[in-house]
């Protein structure tokens, strides 16, 4: 008997940031693991249900549907269960509609909890008010990292005994093309440090635009990818205009990876990360990465990072003067780094929710599989 399930497809009418990269990279793996008929997968019916107009993904074995003539919210609370017709259904970006029973969601962080400040009332609110109810309504809830389940079921956000980790991954940074714009050729060097993200509060990008100065005088450049939403974000920012930072905005992944690769390293202070998928990437890409000491960094970095408090820029300063002036540290931090990010696949999260699935379906789980590994 066929077990039916349906994938919640709204990430594909949404900009793509980290949490729906995690989407799409898990469901491209669900749809391989299915192709290949790994055991969790056999007799294993799947469709990505979809907004309309949504942006199309190509896949071999998941199906796709467009329901309802909705969009956001109003499309995931009332036309997407509506559609489901006693299938299963997973939720990977945060947020599902709460009439699903067999349903497992992936929330990603607490952090509309742990930086308000730096997300608008209407978005902190909204979501402040969905996601414990999501944790009482899902079966079976993920989330990304163990600093990440800590904070969630501290908040009352999910239930440590339905919850499991299933991080992010790192194979997709190694498809992309290095391919430099004029703007990122211009920016990169082995003098750069690469900031990527917003400039909402708990990004903290402030810490190193503050230090442009000191950085100039050493010699050293900044550059900053990325730009926020102001719908969802609030900027606590101001732009900082001065001859050694590049503002390079939205940039292809394939500008990124040039950008990476060529640049002193990628520095990542964030206060609060759910994760912090930037730093996988640019371990991947063999791009040294200086990042802060607090939230999931240390979880997901291990010893294969430089650490500095994010309220210290005397320590970032000098992790940045390390790695320039010492050309065995930054080959060793680029060797530990590689080896790092390979321990995070996608495949193996995949198959973590293929186990979550069957679950879900009352199928014996014990079967062997590969497991996510659990990193220390």
């Amino acid at each position: 008997m066929a077990r039916r399930w349906a994938i919640n497809g709204r990430f594909l009418s949404q900009s793509t940031t980290g949490v729906q990269r995690y989407a799409r990279e898990i469901v491209h793996c669900l749809d391989t693991l299915i192709a290949e008929q790994v055991p969790l997968a056999r007799g294993l019916e799947v469709a990505l249900h979809c907004p309309p107009e949504s942006e199309e993904m190509p896949l071999a074995c998941i199906g796709r549907r467009e329901v309802g003539r909705a969009s956001g919210h109003i499309w995931e609370q009332t036309q997407l269960p509506a559609s489901l017709a006693g299938s299963g259904l997973l939720s990977l970006c945060n947020t599902g509609p709460l009439l699903s029973r067999k349903h497992i969601v992936c929330i990603h962080d607490a952090n509309v909890w742990n930086a308000p400040q730096s997300y608008s009332l209407a978005f902190r609110s909204a979501y402040r008010a969905l996601l414990p109810c999501l944790g009482k309504s899902a079966c079976s809830l993920s989330t990304v990292s163990h600093y990440s389940m800590g904070e969630l079921v501290r908040r009352g956000v999910i239930p440590a005994q339905r919850a499991f980790v299933a991080p992010n991954g790192h194979e997709h940074a190694l498809r992309w093309n290095p391919e430099h714009s004029a703007a990122t050729r211009k920016a990169a060097s082995r003098k750069t440090i690469v900031m990527v993200g917003s400039t909402t509060p708990h990004k903290n990008v402030g810490l190193v635009l503050n230090m442009a100065g000191r950085l100039a005088e050493a010699g050293l450049e900044i550059a900053i990818v990325g730009m926020s939403q102001p719908h969802v974000f609030k900027s606590g920012q101001a732009r900082i205009d001065a001859q050694n930072v590049h503002w390079l905005g939205r940039i292809s992944d394939g500008q990124l990876a040039a950008l990476l690769g060529e640049s002193l390293c990628l520095a990542f202070p964030s206060l609060t990360e759910g994760f912090g998928l930037p730093a996988l990437e640019a371990m991947a890409l063999g791009c040294p990465v200086v990042v802060s000491d607090r939230a999931s960094l240390p979880e997901v970095c291990g010893s294969s990072a430089l650490f500095a408090p994010p309220d210290e820029p005397d320590a970032w300063f000098d992790c940045f003067m390390q790695l320039h002036n010492s050309h065995s540290l930054r080959l060793q931090m680029i060797s530990k780094g590689r080896a790092r990010a390979s321990a995070y696949s996608w495949r193996a999260t995949a198959l973590r929710y293929l186990e979550a699935m069957a679950a879900a379906d009352g199928t014996d789980t014990q079967t062997r599989i590969v497991r996510v590994r659990e990193l220390t």
